[in-house]
């Protein structure tokens, strides 16, 4: 059983994984691994108490350093000449009023042409766009997801029970007890060799389920860059959302 635990600071939570090593004598690791996500390694026998008075200590650190606090981009409008990313691309939005009552979504030669119902105004006209949006990406999510992890789990020589497209409001992806993938579907927004990182991210958890050296140690067998690219997750993470 793992040992987790969560901390406020100002608005932010901020959730941690704790993992224990015997080898370590007294002092307390922190790493970032995912917007409001942390792992501490800590020596075996320090109290549980101790170990989340050091995160709220650090908690400061923390949300500088995950993200929590990026510049979110300004709200869509959804109108012609705005873009919206797929797979690291900004694909370049142009809006047809029609008079029908549905808005369709189609992406073609790396643009996308949406009908808007002209009756449709303000938040109620944003919110049917974004719902459309929404079901196209998860739609291609599911369609481009599961090629990429059989071929990442191939090389590490795993094989996960199934992969799901969610809606994971803080993660990009879980990996559950059984085996199950489940992965959000705006990670394909991300550049392809940002979505590789996240797919072995999670099918690294099916060798070794906490974040330990070892555990990092099988995400670098499929993305030897994974610093590199975990780090360029955060940067442009808050950019990635409709």
């Amino acid at each position: 059983m793992s040992e987790r635990g969560e901390v406020a600071f100002g608005d932010a939570r901020i959730r941690y994984e704790v993992v224990r090593s015997l080898r370590r004598r007294k002092t307390i690791e922190l790493t970032v691994d995912e917007p409001g996500l942390v792992t501490v390694a800590a020596p075996e026998d320090m109290p549980a108490e101790q170990v989340e008075a050091t995160v709220r200590r650090r908690a400061g650190w923390i949300i500088r350093h995950d993200g929590a606090e990026a510049t979110v981009p300004p709200a869509r409008r959804f109108v012609s000449g705005e873009s919206l990313p797929y797979l690291g691309r900004a694909v370049r939005i142009t809006v047809h009023p029609v008079d029908g009552t549905e808005v369709a979504v189609r992406f073609h030669h790396w643009q996308f042409d949406v009908n808007v119902p002209r009756s449709l105004r303000g938040e109620e006209r944003n919110e049917a766009v974004r719902a459309a949006f929404e079901g196209w990406y998860r739609a291609r999510a599911a369609l481009k997801l599961p090629p990429r992890v059989e071929r990442v789990a191939s090389h590490l020589g795993v094989r996960p029970a199934a992969v799901l497209v969610r809606n994971q409001r803080r993660r990009w992806a879980s990996c559950a007890p059984d085996g199950t993938l489940r992965f959000n579907w705006r990670a394909i927004m991300a550049p392809p060799a940002l979505v590789d990182y996240i797919v072995a991210h999670e099918l690294a958890h099916l060798r070794v389920r906490g974040h330990t050296p070892e555990y990092w140690a099988v995400v670098a067998q499929a993305v030897p860059d994974y610093r590199q690219r975990r780090e360029r997750l955060r940067e442009i993470g808050p950019h990635l959302r409709i």
